[in-house]
C-alpha cells in the first residue's frame, strides 16, 4: 500500500505519530510546557517534511531548478508554487505562526495540571497553547497530510 508513497510524506506520517504520542501519552503523565514545546516542534517538523515532498515533486516536474536551503525559503517557494490553493495557503500561515510561537519568549501557567498552558505575547494578541488546542492542531495537520498525499501520490482515502 505505501510502497509508492513519497519518502518525505512517509516520514511526515511517522512524525505525526510521534506528535500523537506526545499529546495523548506524554502530556497525560508529564504536564509541562516543555512537553507542549516538544509537540509544537513535531508539528513544525511534520510541515517541513510535507513542504519538502511538494518541492521534490515540483523539482521532478521541472517547475523549480533547485530546492531552497532554509525552511523559510522553502515555505516561500512552496507558497509561490501553490498560490491558488486555499488549503495550502491556510496551512502555510499556520506553519509560520507555529515557527513564530516557538521563537518567541513564553510564559507558563498551571504546570503539572490538566490545564497546563504555554503563553506567548504576540504583536497584536496573546497565544495560549494548551492540551485541547494541541489536539485540534494535530487533527488539522493530519487532514493536511491526507490532502498532500492526494496531490503528490494520487492517494485515495479508504474511508
Amino acid at each position: 500500500m505505501d510502497e509508492d508513497m513519497n519518502e518525505y510524506l512517509l516520514e511526515a506520517r511517522e512524525e505525526l505519530k510521534r506528535l500523537e504520542h506526545i499529546i495523548y501519552v506524554s502530556l497525560k503523565y508529564t504536564r509541562t510546557v516543555d512537553v507542549i514545546i516538544n509537540a509544537l516542534n513535531r508539528m513544525v517538523s511534520t510541515y517541513d517534511l510535507i513542504i519538502e515532498a511538494f518541492l521534490e515533486k515540483a523539482s521532478e516536474e521541472g517547475l523549480i531548478d533547485s530546492l531552497p536551503k532554509s525552511p523559510a525559503l522553502r515555505g516561500k517557494k512552496f507558497a509561490e508554487l501553490y498560490a491558488d490553493d486555499e488549503l495550502i495557503q491556510k496551512n502555510l500561515k499556520f506553519y509560520s505562526s507555529l515557527r513564530v510561537i516557538l521563537n518567541s519568549t513564553h510564559r507558563k501557567r498551571q504546570e503539572f495540571r490538566r490545564h497546563v498552558t504555554l503563553i506567548v505575547d504576540m504583536e497584536k494578541s496573546t497565544v495560549e497553547v494548551d492540551i485541547d488546542l494541541l489536539t485540534n492542531c494535530e487533527r488539522f495537520i493530519h487532514q493536511f497530510l491526507l490532502y498532500s498525499r492526494k496531490i503528490i501520490d494520487g492517494y485515495k482515502e479508504e474511508d
